[in-house]
């Protein structure tokens, strides 16, 4: 298992590897921050998918380069949906989709691959299978990064899916610590799942 995370680095630069580190903490700290209701998920995920960006680009994977580019933007504006208060009130509880946000979010699914995939051919990169697992990735984590910008529990669901999905892609293309970093999302994003729905199910209670 050493040695596999070894190898992989053997022709990385220092600089390369200390962003990843960065990217990696920085986006750990932000799972946990969103399954806390914490604001500072969007800073400290900003800086991870700023830095995840420049590192996806050199080393050429478009779709994970493209997904990661839109939780950039995504995190502004979840960054401005989370921090609206009305007379001090959270004005964005945690609530399950409504049948316009599922279609929504099919719509928004289907729409993700297509774009994905015309980037592919528009840059004319050769898109190998693994290439399709990341256009599948992207429609899920596209969709999942609205709900959680609405604060909809059904996010978690899509993460956990896409974490499971991209954690061993990674580790087929040797990027040992963008695998790790999946994998321990996987976790808190069950966890999160977990007192998200204890908050809205005692939410249900009270009201």
């Amino acid at each position: 298992m050493i040695e596999f995370f070894v190898d992989a680095y053997k022709n990385a630069s220092m600089t390369q590897i200390i962003l990843e580190f960065i990217a990696f903490v920085c986006g750990i700290l932000s799972v946990w921050f969103a399954k806390k209701e914490n604001i500072l998920v969007y800073p400290t995920g900003l800086i991870a998918t700023i830095i995840t960006v420049y590192l996806l680009f050199i080393a050429g994977y478009v779709g994970d380069m493209l997904i990661n580019a839109y939780f950039s933007v995504m995190s502004i504006y979840g960054w401005y949906k989370w921090s609206r208060k009305t007379q001090n009130e959270d004005n964005l509880p945690i609530s399950r989709t409504s049948k316009k946000e599922k279609i929504t979010g099919i719509l928004l699914f289907i729409v993700t691959i297509f774009v994905v995939y015309g980037i592919y051919k528009l840059f004319d990169y050769e898109i190998h299978n693994d290439n399709y697992i990341d256009m599948v990735a992207s429609g899920i984590f596209f969709t999942g990064m609205w709900y959680m910008a609405l604060k909809k529990i059904e996010n978690w669901t899509l993460w956990i899916i896409g974490d499971l999905i991209v954690t061993p892609l990674y580790a087929y293309r040797g990027l040992g610590i963008l695998s790790l970093q999946y994998l321990i999302f996987t976790i808190l994003a069950i966890s999160a799942y977990l007192e998200w729905k204890k908050i809205l199910n005692s939410t249900k209670l009270t009201s």
